[in-house]
């Protein structure tokens, strides 16, 4: 047996109080989701100052970046598991060999996307169906994107080592400085000042490169001089395994695959969208953005959950495991619905910070009051898929939630064109599909069967 962990363990997440474990371990990782909120929300705002077509080409681009996003979870999804669990049992050779594994896999997948990312640019925003224009705009920031992508998949998968650790503040912590140097980067390379040239919406992209990368070397620096809470002895003379790497693919693959699906079936509708012009787009990059909100939160309250799911099951406690799922549950409900009351109560006041286009504006207060209806069950799925995922089991939530990101796709065509909705048959697509997939979640889960599940 090698060192144990007592002196790392969390033993607030494994006894005490389960409410106050839940608010502290989740309230830093959500404060780091409102730190992306942030981050994507201040690209937005700047980029509108350009028009329209500029931020339709920021809405095509976000779900490329989403896309690679759902990649990277396979990564983190797979390491929160075998991290969490091999903490909770005490095995600190196995947390030190699974970050190697995590960091090799890393850059592999993030050197195999650049390549094919870089490349493929322009030809991803035409199947999209963008305009002319949206894809003058959108092809520059792609490929800056792309270029620099390995420093997501790098700072994905420290910011998952952390948290499955018990450290949820560090993350927030350097989010915060990720954002910072955002926010300040974003209007000196979009518009120029001085020396430096307009770069337009590649301004953006290049602003988010460039704290990226500040965030990713702070990340792997602090885990190298042992902010971890624990030593990692020689890790890097443990050697890389593809046998390792495929441990966290198998545990990973299910959640990040059924991820790619949601997010290919927003390729589909991002077409349907671009069926009512540019405008529409724009409008549901709005949407997207302040819906993000809530989801960012959720997400970071599900990482949470993960993590007190692991770390219980790995010290033979399935049935604190499961409360501390709940309780996350209903911190999500709380949240959500303080959100959605803003979106009924004054939408429009809400979207007139980002747009005061006649067009665009109608079309994102209708987003917003119809996804203001599923904020709460956008949320509890989220946290079931974290706790699920803390547990190892992955399988029930991809079953859950592939056919109903399909669903999206006929149905979506339904209400836009056979019952003439419009671009409202769009967002109540989101609104349905969400729900369903929430309560059949919710069932599963309350069945226990996880609680069983050996990695």
């Amino acid at each position: 047996m090698a060192n144990t962990l007592i002196n790392i363990q969390n033993k607030s997440i494994t006894e005490g109080p389960i409410l106050r474990s839940v608010i502290s371990l989740a309230a830093p990782v959500a404060m780091g989701m409102f730190m992306e909120f942030a981050l994507s929300t201040t690209d937005y705002f700047w980029v509108g100052k350009l028009g329209p077509t500029a931020q339709d080409s920021i809405t095509s681009s976000l779900i490329v970046i989403w896309t690679i996003l759902a990649i990277t979870a396979i990564i983190s999804v797979g390491l929160t598991a075998l991290i969490s669990r091999s903490i909770g049992s005490g095995d600190i050779e196995k947390v030190i060999y699974f970050i190697k594994q995590g960091f090799a896999l890393a850059i592999i997948l993030g050197i195999s996307a650049a390549v094919i990312g870089t490349f493929l640019a322009g030809d991803i925003l035409e199947f999209m169906k963008a305009g002319a224009e949206t894809i003058r705009h959108g092809t520059p920031y792609l490929r800056i994107f792309f270029a620099s992508v390995i420093l997501l998949f790098l700072m994905e998968t420290s910011y998952a080592i952390f948290r499955a650790s018990g450290d949820t503040r560090t993350p927030m912590k350097v989010g915060v400085i990720v954002v910072v140097i955002n926010m300040i980067l974003d209007p000196l390379l979009i518009f120029g000042a001085g020396p430096i040239p307009a770069m337009g919406v590649a301004g953006a992209s290049l602003a988010t490169a460039i704290a990226f990368l500040t965030g990713t070397v702070l990340l792997i620096t602090l885990i190298y001089k042992g902010k971890l809470g624990y030593k990692l002895p020689h890790w890097r003379t443990v050697a890389t395994s593809l046998s390792g790497m495929l441990k966290i693919v198998k545990i990973g693959l299910p959640m990040s695959g059924h991820q790619l699906i949601f997010m290919m079936v927003y390729w589909f509708l991002i077409m349907i969208v671009h069926s009512y012009g540019e405008n529409a787009g724009a409008a549901m990059g709005i949407g997207n953005r302040l819906e993000s909100f809530c989801y960012l939160i959720g997400y970071g309250i599900s990482l949470a959950a993960a993590t007190m799911v692991g770390q219980n099951l790995g010290a033979g406690k399935p049935e604190r495991a499961a409360k501390c799922a709940w309780y996350a549950v209903g911190l999500g409900i709380a949240v959500s619905a303080f959100v959605s009351i803003f979106f009924f109560v004054i939408p429009r006041q809400i979207v007139g910070i980002f747009s005061n286009d006649p067009y665009v504006v109608p079309m994102a207060i209708d987003y917003l009051i119809i996804l203001g209806l599923s904020q709460i069950t956008m949320t509890v799925e989220l946290v079931l898929e974290g706790s699920f995922t803390g547990a190892g089991d992955t399988i029930p939530p991809m079953l859950v939630m592939v056919p109903g990101h399909l669903l999206r796709i006929p149905l979506a065509y339904y209400l836009c064109f056979t019952l003439d909705w419009g671009i409202n048959g769009v967002w109540w697509t989101l609104t349905i599909t969400t729900t369903i997939k929430a309560l059949i979640l919710a069932f599963w889960f309350r069945r226990g069967k996880w609680k069983e599940k050996i990695i």
